[in-house]
């Protein structure tokens, strides 16, 4: 059995941030194979083509950090009905310079949490086309639009509800089990 560590990015910068208890929720959830580490976003400066040419330390950082795992978890909100500005920063700061695309054939998967029962729909969709772009293959499917409530998870990622339990535990099956695909196909991942 093939173990993989597992890169998560967090949309929000928030201490208190809803996605990042989600976050801790999908890593007591996973299967033992998968191992996370977070990949920080918030010490970015703004991207800026200036900088191509030579990279500040945050961006060789954040590209280090995407290189050294095998797939990516983006645990992200919604705001004004698409991604959070900072996330699209660390997205443009990791794709860049031209030719050094640090997601190119990387798997990765989308989720996010809202108060509102939609969840973050929009932003998933306009986070996927951002990744696409970036040649990222994607989990498509199940998509997971989470509302979050405080009766259902608690400050340190328990699930207390026992159906969103299991779904976040079986999206997060099928996200192993899709790593182990692209991984499969794809002879320099593996």
């Amino acid at each position: 059995m093939s173990t993989y560590t597992v890169g998560y990015i967090i949309g929000s910068l928030s201490k208190e941030s809803i996605n990042r208890v989600l976050s801790k929720a999908l890593i007591r959830l996973s299967p033992p194979k998968l191992t996370f580490t977070e990949i920080p976003i918030k010490d970015l400066p703004l991207y800026n083509h200036d900088y191509d040419a030579d990279y500040p330390p945050e961006g060789r950082a954040l590209k280090e950090a995407i290189t050294a795992v095998d797939a990516l978890l983006f645990v992200t909100p919604e705001y004004n009905r698409s991604i959070p500005g900072a996330l699209k920063n660390a997205i443009d700061w990791a794709s860049r310079p031209w030719g050094d695309n640090s997601f190119t054939l990387k798997p990765s998967a989308v989720i996010g949490a809202s108060p509102g029962k939609i969840g973050t729909a929009i932003a998933q969709l306009s986070l996927r086309s951002v990744l696409g772009y970036c040649n990222s293959p994607q989990m498509t499917s199940p998509e997971a639009y989470i509302q979050f409530r405080p009766d259902v998870f608690t400050p340190d990622g328990d699930v207390l509800d026992d159906s969103t339990r299991q779904f976040l535990t079986r999206f997060m099956a099928d996200f192993s089990a899709f790593i182990d695909r692209v991984h499969g196909v794809v002879p320099q991942l593996g």
